[in-house]
């Protein structure tokens, strides 16, 4: 979820990745977690190689992103969140094939839950199950 957050305020702030990840890395991901959101050890290895790998290749991934979005529903058009919960994933199924496709799914449709209803969750499934199926076909 940091990661998404780090997305977010990237694109909101015109910010660099370095720049995002010093901030999160100094003042968030060693914070104690709050109450309502649990966290233990978050892998700040792994925080900094999903920011920086999803700012590295935004453009193959909003391509990946793209060619899954209905018509009615250009990648200008996404809010925001939803946008960055799609690019991280979609990340994963490029870059970490360690991570099995069912697990990258589910772990950004339970991050879509947090911040959306029923039916963005449902679209962001629906969205990367066909990414993923482009990208990791045969495994």
């Amino acid at each position: 979820m940091f990661a998404v957050q780090a997305l977010y305020q990237m694109q909101q702030q015109a910010s660099t990745a370095q720049s995002v990840i010093v901030e999160f890395v100094t003042h968030r991901l060693g914070d104690p977690p709050a109450e309502d959101m649990p966290l233990l050890n978050p892998d700040r290895a792994f925080f900094r190689d999903l920011v920086a790998g999803t700012a590295a290749r935004r453009d193959e991934i909003d391509g990946h992103i793209n060619r899954h979005l209905p018509a009615s529903w250009p990648m200008e058009r996404l809010d925001p969140v939803l946008l960055a919960i799609m690019r991280a994933a979609t990340y994963e199924l490029l870059a970490r094939p360690d991570i099995p496709t069912g697990s990258v799914i589910n772990d950004y449709l339970h991050i879509a839950h947090l911040f959306f209803g029923d039916r963005q969750a449902a679209f962001v499934n629906g969205v990367l199950d066909a990414v993923a199926r482009d990208l990791r076909a045969g495994t």
